[in-house]
């Protein structure tokens, strides 16, 4: 009790002693400055009393933890603190990097799943596959553990090593697996190859410190090597990284000393332009760039520089609208603060920002930048963009609503048990790129779910209870019910239906699990080509230079693709 109550005045002294350097550092500065020392004080004094006077014993490191989180937090989801017990997470984010055995891991029931094995990486070499239940590391049981606590065991200096105890469904009787940990680095540019003679593809899924030498590598491999004459660029899903990086990526297309993006903030050492500083690959290729909602920040600097410069077409859906820049600062005890310096703006001088965490509404949400304050810029050739949330692409297609069936299939991992089953029975499938669902399969799958419950709620039999709900209140439901019961009974047949009618969503769904059983993720993306709309489009566009000069020109009418269900 000594040493906690030394411990809680050592915490107190601190705090009061940076209360008073501040103090005397803002001593002759303005109101603003006055304030934020009055505010210190306020907190230091609140802290000593609190941690004093409660009347069970409290926590100092989480209490300040809480308060610095939830402060941050009224400022915007991109400003965070990084305590050191953090920092590996933060350099992977920024390097793809860490100590491990390369697998992605979930929940299932009591213990820890794999959910994904990294191809070459120390799991799959070990022989574990997706679907694989963990049991014990070392002598550490996984029962009742969460994914975040067995993640830190799993993760490690390279080198060291773990023994795993493992149950596969398809064997009642456990296995052990030795380890060894090794550094993954995980690529930024998973998958490229050809979609057909003449046009290559590229799928970059972040903007790590190495983004832009994959992709250049990648280009380079696809003209040279594989007689790529158009390039498409894949950013759908990327939520960014590094702004050096998408400058650098910018700069494979667009010549040299090419503004590409600015920052303004409110410290004018954050006002900076960025400019292309190489010599481009290829300033003439054909490029098709594709988006959707998940891309953001880095994403939304490369698709929106290639289209204020009218150097490519942009295809898909709206992106995320994220133009704010975060700055690391180091802060004491190796923790580090993630803060919002400043906006980025593109060629054509917007800012692609979303929401506006500046003005909140009065509950404290945030709101997205009114059409009263959207602005119209021009690209090069003088088409008209906007500013205020995110690339509105030159050809939108329309996103893929799933059907309720999916989305409980999805839930109830339904698709992945199946796929594990399916490798367990198959030693091998045809490549990836042949691999088709056959009709057997469809049916095997059929059967499977005779015996899972995958129940669920359609919005139609919502509203059909409001509807009972609302007869009874209202005294007409006697004279209505035959009806209601008619429509119920038609509406359970038509559910049993479903499987039929989202044949092509299930099937698409079921290709990529099973072909990413053998192939891993190059597998998976290469099974969802076959079934991408926005692929097909951008396939179309490329294959007629007509069309492609249209786009870009400002003479093609952009009216939405449909996408199928």
């Amino acid at each position: 009790m000594k040493i906690k109550n030394l411990y809680k005045k050592n915490t107190v002294i601190i705090i009061g002693i940076i209360i008073s350097i501040f103090s005397v550092l803002f001593v002759s500065f303005d109101n603003q400055d006055f304030e934020i020392v009055k505010n210190l004080d306020i907190y230091y004094t609140l802290f000593k009393e609190l941690n004093l006077f409660y009347v069970d014993e409290t926590d100092p490191g989480k209490l300040v933890k809480t308060s610095i989180d939830d402060m941050l937090k009224s400022l915007d989801p991109y400003t965070v603190y990084i305590p050191e017990s953090k920092m590996e997470d933060y350099k992977f984010m920024t390097t793809g990097q860490y100590g491990g055995v390369g697998a992605l891991i979930r929940k299932s029931d009591k213990y820890i799943m794999i959910a994904e094995p990294y191809e070459d990486f120390p799991a799959a070499k070990a022989g574990l596959r997706a679907g694989d239940l963990i049991l014990k590391i070392d002598d550490v049981s996984t029962e009742n553990k969460t994914t975040q606590a067995i993640s830190e065991i799993l993760k490690g200096q390279p080198n060291t090593n773990l023994t795993l105890t493992v149950k596969r469904s398809d064997n009642e009787n456990p296995f052990v697996v030795n380890i060894t940990r090794q550094k993954i680095q995980i690529k930024s540019v998973p998958y490229y190859g050809m979609l057909n003679n003449n046009i290559g593809y590229i799928f970059l899924t972040n903007f790590t410190n190495k983004a832009s030498k994959e992709v250049k590598a990648a280009l380079v491999d696809l003209k040279d090597n594989y007689g790529a004459k158009s390039i498409v660029l894949d950013l759908r899903g990327n939520p960014g990284g590094l702004l050096i990086e998408a400058v650098n990526i910018c700069n494979l297309f667009i010549k040299k000393g090419q503004e590409v993006v600015s920052t303004r903030g409110k410290a004018k050492q954050w006002d900076r332009v960025y400019k292309t500083m190489f010599n481009a690959i290829d300033t003439e290729i054909p490029l098709v760039v594709l988006v959707n909602s998940g891309s953001a920040s880095a994403s939304e600097i490369v698709s929106g520089t290639i289209q204020d410069l009218d150097r490519g077409v942009i295809i898909g859906q709206r992106t995320f609208g994220k133009g704010l820049v975060q700055t690391t600062r180091k802060l004491s005890y190796n923790a580090q603060l993630k803060v919002t310096t400043a906006k980025y703006y593109i060629p054509s001088g917007r800012c692609i920002q979303a929401l506006d965490y500046t003005h909140r509404n009065a509950d404290g949400s945030v709101g997205k930048v009114p059409d009263s304050l959207i602005t119209q810029f021009s690209t090069s050739n003088g088409r008209k963009v906007y500013d205020g949330g995110g690339i509105i692409p030159d050809v939108k297609v329309e996103s893929i609503i799933p059907g309720n069936i999916i989305i409980s299939l999805i839930r109830k991992n339904l698709i992945f048990d199946f796929a594990t089953q399916f490798r367990n029975e198959n030693d091998s499938i045809t490549n990836a790129e042949d691999f088709k669902l056959t009709d057997k399969d469809y049916e095997t799958f059929k059967e499977f779910l005779k015996s899972k419950n995958y129940d669920y709620e359609t919005n139609t039999e919502k509203t059909i209870d409001k509807l009972i709900n609302d007869a009874k209140n209202e005294k007409y439901f006697t004279d209505i019910s035959p009806l209601i019961d008619s429509m119920k009974r038609k509406l359970d047949k038509d559910k049993e239906n479903d499987i039929y009618k989202f044949k092509d969503q299930i099937e698409e769904l079921l290709s990529e699990e099973i072909v990413s059983r053998y192939y891993y993720q190059k597998g998976r993306i290469i099974a969802a080509l076959d079934f991408d709309k926005d692929i097909e489009k951008a396939t179309d566009i490329l294959s007629n230079s007509d069309l492609y000069a249209s786009i870009l020109n400002g003479s093609y009418k952009n009216d939405t693709v449909k996408a199928k269900e």
